[in-house]
């Protein structure tokens, strides 16, 4: 059993296997290079996708300045007249040169911070438009920018025909709709440069092209805009499909919540909560059901990225199409029920500080409600304190039948140079401990590597200590040629070598299925037989006293743990308790060793459970009239949405 040195990169030609090499990297850029981007297709990008924060005083515009078009494409919208000024973070596409000028002695080395990979299966990665010209264009004048009070949505599905996202007219509420994969009809908008954008004479266009006796045909509507079914084969054999062909979508559900016309409050006097009590629409104080709508669908290969890297492009992304939607007058309250469970939880991420810098910037006029997660008794989560010398091994359980990589992060706080990780998979024997600093791949007597431990003296992924991250192929794959690694229980081995006492977190990243789609995904988890789930509450894993690594508390969605933002957790209707799945306060493991600056209960909460067997809330289907009940802290984050664009 042994360690394989990391090889040199294919895309950006950095000997990772150097020492340093790794230092202030973003560990997954590093880990798609190990396994030649095996997890994004296995297909080497024309052009990579990342998001990165330059140094302070160093504007977009000197950037581009000091870079060249053939390299470098930062999408206008940074640049535009509706881009706040002083902002340090954007999102660009890179060849393989633009490794070279950040490296030491390099055009941009003193300019840029640090970067992040944000690379889905399925878009970004072809040449820019205008790559080759230069830089700093402003997009096409001659769009009506929205004035008063605006609702924002990054989410999935949009079921933009339906009734509750109409006014009083039954014209589109949706002023502008930016689709950012692949699929759908319209131009791409110029500022970014890629997917499709809608606007609402788009919408109503083909609402009034499929009248039928009087009424809407919405499944016309989206065949019309390129919105229905489209089976996409992965590589893998799996199909995915898009959610406006089921009876639910996430988007649309939340949406409803935020900015239909109905309220939660409404329909919780008219209990049991129903769609008989009347429109807020007629109600003058409920202004987030009748404003205009932006909304933006993520792109579905982002959605589904279990490494939950390509989120912080197209979420910064979708903020400033949002933005650039909207006069600087306007008041803007943004909602995004998604994100991912790994990360520093410490508000020091770059899609996190990204949102803090847009928020400080733009004032109160910008609010973005982020869902606090349903992780909590997902045992994604592990604590440990180790004394010099001291050891304790984690059990992370990755599942057979797993088409998908596998992540796990162990974030050690600032001045930890002393702790080792050994690393044993399932019944084999142990693979060389590794220290701050070492990374190596594991092949397996193949040719592909089977995991990877990454373990840099820093990340670009926080600000904080640092991040070992430990990568697994699939458990299973339809192509005979994709390296997969064995399920069952993989143990990490943590040792103490240094003086003083050192507080550890281990996250397992996102691994779920979402609406709508068969990827094949399957969740990991830690185990550990302290993990009581009985009725005692002594006994509960909750309590301060139980012995178990693994720590509810601190599962929580870690693009919500930033200074500006507002994260919401889930309580229930019938008696205002906290929902199962969702973090709460006060923190029950509050008078447990943290790591500086880690964010573990909800900045505020509202409903997401009728009580505690009708988990849920209900609210709009994907067709007028169809309600869905879904469940989780999706549900809670709209209301609080609503509530602030109203106060505004």
């Amino acid at each position: 059993m042994k360690w394989t040195p990391l090889p040199t990169g294919g895309f950006t030609g950095i000997h990772w296997a150097r020492p340093g090499a790794t230092n202030g990297v973003d560990p997954y850029l590093v880990w798609a290079e190990a396994d030649q981007f095996a997890g994004y297709g296995g297909k080497q990008p024309r052009w990579l996708p990342i998001a990165l924060e330059l140094n302070p005083g160093v504007s977009i515009a000197q950037l581009l300045a000091a870079a060249s078009p053939k390299w470098l494409h930062v999408p206008p919208v940074y640049t535009s007249a509706t881009a706040p000024q002083e902002l340090r973070f954007c999102t660009a596409r890179v060849r393989s040169a633009f490794f070279r000028h950040i490296g030491p002695g390099g055009d941009l080395h003193a300019l840029v911070k640090r970067l992040e990979l944000g690379l889905p299966v399925g878009n970004g990665t072809d040449d820019p438009p205008g790559h080759a010209t230069p830089h700093g264009s402003p997009p096409p004048g001659g769009r009506r920018l929205l004035t008063g009070k605006v609702m924002g949505l990054i989410d999935d599905s949009l079921a933009l025909a339906h009734a509750n996202f109409l006014d009083a007219r039954g014209k589109a509420r949706t002023a502008f709709f930016w689709r950012q994969d692949r699929e759908g009809k319209g131009a791409a908008p110029a500022a970014l440069g890629y997917g499709h954008e809608l606007t609402a004479a788009d919408i109503n266009a083909a609402m009034q092209a499929n009248v039928f006796g009087g009424m809407v045909d919405e499944s016309g509507v989206y065949t019309t805009l390129g919105l229905s079914t489209l089976g996409q084969k992965s590589r893998g054999g799996r199909v995915q499909f898009h959610a406006l062909d089921t009876a639910a979508s996430h988007g649309s559900h939340v949406l409803d919540l935020a900015a239909g016309p109905r309220t939660v409050e409404a329909q919780i006097a008219n209990l049991p909560p129903g769609f008989d009590a009347p429109p807020s629409w007629n109600d003058a104080n409920d202004d987030a059901s009748r404003a205009p709508i932006v909304a933006v669908q993520l792109d579905y290969h982002t959605v589904a990225d279990t490494s939950g890297g390509s989120m912080n492009v197209h979420v910064l992304d979708g903020l400033m199409y949002i933005l650039s939607c909207c006069a600087p007058s306007a008041q803007i309250a943004v909602n995004v029920s998604f994100g991912t469970l790994a990360g520093p939880h410490d508000g020091t991420s770059l899609l996190e500080a990204a949102m803090d810098q847009l928020l400080a910037l733009c004032g109160k006029r910008l609010a973005i409600v982020i869902a606090a997660g349903n992780s909590y008794q997902q045992r994604t989560h592990a604590n440990l304190t180790l004394g010099r010398g001291e050891s304790h091994a984690l059990h992370w359980r990755a599942q057979p039948d797993d088409t998908s990589q596998s992540f796990l992060e162990l974030w050690l706080p600032p001045g930890a140079q002393g702790i080792e990780l050994e690393i044993t998979p399932p019944g084999r024997a142990a693979l060389p401990a590794l220290r701050l600093g070492q990374s190596g791949m594991w092949l397996d007597g193949g040719t592909q590597p089977v995991c990877g431990l990454i373990y840099p003296d820093s990340v670009a992924t926080g600000e904080r200590g640092t991040c070992a991250l430990l990568a697994l192929a699939p458990t299973f794959s339809f192509d005979k040629d994709t390296a997969t690694s064995p399920s069952g229980v993989w143990q990490v081995k943590l040792t103490n070598t240094q003086a003083g006492r050192v507080t550890v977190d281990a996250y397992v990243e996102r691994d779920d299925v979402v609406i709508g789609t068969h990827g094949g995904a399957r969740q990991s988890h830690f185990e550990d037989r302290f993990y009581n789930t009985s009725g005692d509450p002594g006994q509960w894993v909750d309590h301060p006293d139980n012995p178990s690594l693994i720590r509810r508390s601190g599962n929580f969605n870690s693009i919500g743990t930033g200074a500006r933002t507002v994260s919401v957790g889930g309580t229930r209707i019938s008696d205002g308790s906290w929902a199962r799945y969702s973090p709460r306060k006060p923190d029950p493991d509050a008078s447990r060793p943290e790591r500086p600056g880690v964010v573990k209960v909800p900045d505020t909460h509202a409903y997401s459970d009728e009580n505690p067997i009708l988990l849920g809330l209900k609210a709009a289907g994907t067709r007028s009239g169809g309600v869905a009940r879904l469940v989780g802290t999706s549900d809670a984050a709209p209301q609080v949405t609503r509530r602030i664009l109203n106060r505004m």
